[in-house]
């Protein structure tokens, strides 16, 4: 450490960051995992202003700010990670006084920035929705820019002020600042001056800049309640709703973060836990945003479609010679590739055929040369009135029967493929290594032997069961031309899928049971909890899961399909296997809708009537410290439901005019790869047991 003497006290010059985690086993993986992170945040930042510039219909308002959100989640990112990122790969990590202070600076304005974009944005769509005909006037290109103006300068004064008075403190107790950058609160705890200005001016402007901008979102969502429920239509009101959504969710990412930061009991919060909990605000924030704008937006996807599509037919005109390309067309159930001569015999056949049965009717297909390559099926039309048939049928007679399915995929666009394999496939491996960790770490560790541990390790190996039934089968799409899988296997997908699935529900609800009888009736627990009682709760969770899958394949074994092969989704699922049956799905249709009652509707309120018990009994505890103990059991298990019913709400819960089967199967991704790759994560990072029986692991592994 350098020092000065200036009389009796030495003033630090430079600082050494201690970083996320001082274990040398972890610094190589997180090191990656975060370049990854900050790579997807500065390609998705960076990609949303560039397309909102070139789209000359996103040159309103609301994209004028959402440009400005990205631009400050890009300076966020930039400001804390490649910092964080070098103390992954050198075995000090030293910042000079003026850096740390510079850092300090930025990281303020781009924080306090972000909090009043997003009211600024809560204002705009305020405008929109409540006062459309005034909306160009109240919003003109000259109140946008001082309203983005006023954003910038709260960020710019607030971080001068917190600033200034950072530098007015001395430094002479150390120069290890407890986190991966400089914040106020362990700069703070460095400093051997009277702090009480810099602790008064935290507390004004944090109330400020929080309290503010978070009672205008409120306020604004309150006035938007109120003008959609006047609307009559239904059409009208999900549009109306449609325009906040993605704000609404970048809303509940920014706050949900400082919930996860903020709102836990400060006897299970330390440093350590604020250093990962930050990982929330200054990493995983800034990336998020642009993936919540461009997957749940029409408007950015249709703009990013129609750039993609100029770019290609760019490059097509700039080829000397454009030739007709051979277009690939299955026909039949072999899936055969004709060439262009066996399509022109077949296609004057079928013409033939068809004008012999239906008159003037004749099947027609149209190719033009530069669009070959973006849709894998070629569009067959049938010229009788101006239906499309835009998938293929396969016909023997009447009624042909289905042997084997194509799944289409999540993408059809080539240039996605590749970079989709690549961010599933690390996924994959993440939630592999992880639940496979957690059942071996329970395994290994005899203080993990209790009864909420063993519903932990059943719920690791349903996940990393519902992950191995889908992503394998989604990671071949990616790099084949055509993810063909047969019928049998169809059908054995979905039943495992379904098993996981359902398993999942009620061993979430098993656990929420467990957490009752230990807060509830903690004398009794042993005798309640005992190993039959957790054992016979295991085996009834399968049981259900079992029971109801297997009466719904056995019902979809029933069903003839002879309309299409092409499965619109990533995986086998109920509903788009329904929609290719030619037989009558009633039945298959009133068993989802009461076995999806049942296994939504028995979990959710076993969970709920649990966590109110809980909380009565919390209430009733008169210690402050036992009442953060009791709570503090149950956080990751909370953490756990939020995550399963909220990606749930993320893909149910919204307008039906903005749904669709592509909205849907980049939903599903939540249920079937996110969820399982989350849940080892949630209990690895919040919870103490965990960690510590991690650490003696690790701890025996390098005494041998």
């Amino acid at each position: 450490m350098e020092i000065m003497d200036p009389g009796n006290h030495s003033t630090v010059t430079e600082f050494i960051l201690a970083g996320l985690t001082e274990k040398p086993e972890l610094r190589l993986p997180l090191f990656f995992l975060f370049l990854g992170i900050y790579v997807v945040t500065v390609v998705g930042n960076l990609g949303m202003i560039t397309l909102i510039g070139l789209s000359s219909h996103l040159h309103t308002p609301m994209y004028y700010f959402l440009s400005s959100l990205s631009f400050i989640d890009l300076c966020h990112s930039t400001v804390i990670t490649p910092k964080m990122l070098v103390n992954f790969v050198t075995e000090m990590n030293v910042i000079s006084y003026p850096e740390c202070m510079t850092q300090l600076y930025f990281f303020l304005v781009f924080a306090i920035a972000e909090c009043h974009m997003l009211a600024a944005m809560a204002y705009d769509r305020y405008a929109a929705i409540c006062n459309p005909l005034l909306y160009n006037v109240i919003m003109s290109s000259h109140f946008c820019f001082w309203l983005t103006v006023g954003v910038y300068s709260l960020g710019i004064i607030g971080s001068t002020i917190h600033t200034g008075f950072m530098m007015r403190l001395l430094f002479c107790k150390s120069n290890v600042v407890n986190h991966y950058f400089c914040d106020l609160f362990p700069l703070l705890e460095l400093s051997c001056s009277n702090i009480y200005l810099n602790e008064l001016l935290v507390l004004v402007l944090s109330a400020f800049n929080i309290l503010t901008p978070a009672l205008t979102i409120l306020a604004s969502y309150v006035f938007i309640l109120s003008s959609i429920l006047r609307i009559r239509s239904t059409e009208g009101r999900s549009k109306a709703f449609s325009t906040c959504s993605s704000h609404i969710t970048a809303v509940a990412v920014f706050y949900g973060s400082a919930a996860f930061m903020y709102l836990q009991p400060s006897s299970v919060s330390s440093m350590d836990q604020g250093k990962v909990s930050s990982v929330f605000y200054t990493t995983i924030v800034p990336m998020l945003n642009p993936l919540i704008y461009s997957l749940r937006n029409k408007d950015v996807k249709f703009s990013l479609k129609k750039i993609l599509e100029s770019r290609k037919y760019l490059e097509a005109k700039t080829q000397r010679d454009v030739r007709l390309v051979k277009v690939k067309t299955v026909l039949a159930r072999n899936c055969m590739i004709v060439s262009k001569s066996e399509f022109k015999a077949r296609h004057l056949t079928t013409t033939h055929t068809a004008f012999s049965s239906k008159g003037r009717s004749t099947w027609s297909r149209t190719t033009n040369p530069l669009t070959v390559g973006q849709s894998r099926w070629p569009k067959l039309s049938y010229n009788n009135g101006s239906s499309e048939i835009t998938q293929r049928k396969m016909a023997a007679g009447n009624h042909s029967t289905v042997t084997k399915f194509i799944l289409a995929g999540l993408t059809e666009k080539p240039e996605l493929q590749l970079p989709l394999f690549f961010l599933f496939l690390g996924i994959y491996v993440v939630t592999v290594v992880g639940n496979l960790g957690m059942i071996m770490l329970i395994g290994l560790s005899a203080h993990l032997h209790t009864p909420m541990y063993y519903f932990l390790s059943s719920l690791s190996f349903i996940d990393l069961c519902h992950s191995t039934v889908i992503t394998p089968k989604m990671l071949m799409n990616f790099v084949t031309e055509m993810n063909v899988i047969s019928y049998p296997e169809c059908m054995t997908q979905l039943y495992f899928f379904l098993v996981f699935a359902i398993a999942e529900c009620y061993m979430l609800a098993a656990m929420a049971y467990d957490r009752y009888v230990a807060i509830c009736s903690p004398l009794l627990y042993n005798i309640i909890m005992s190993h039959q009682a957790c054992f016979s709760l295991i085996w009834g969770v399968y049981v259900i899961a079992l029971v109801c899958a297997s009466v719904h394949t056995g019902c979809m074994f029933r069903v003839h399909f002879c309309k299409f092969d092409v499965i619109n989704h990533y995986f086998c699922d109920l509903l788009s296997l329904l929609k290719l049956s030619c037989s009558n799905t009633h039945v298959n249709e009133l068993l989802i809708l009461v076995f999806s009652a049942i296994n939504i509707l028995a979990p959710s309120l076993t969970i709920l009537s649990s966590y109110a018990f809980i909380l009565s009994s919390i209430l009733h505890i008169r210690s402050t410290e036992g009442r953060s103990k009791a709570f503090s059991t149950c956080s990751s298990h909370i953490s756990a439901v939020a995550v399963f019913y909220g990606s749930a709400a993320f893909m149910y819960l919204q307008p039906s005019s903005v749904s669709s089967m592509d909205q849907g199967k980049v939903s599903s991704v939540f249920y079937t790869i996110i969820v399982p790759m989350l849940n080892p994560l949630i209990y690895s990072l919040r919870n103490k047991d965990v960690n510590v029986a991690l650490k003696k692991v690790l701890e025996k592994r390098i005494f041998l």
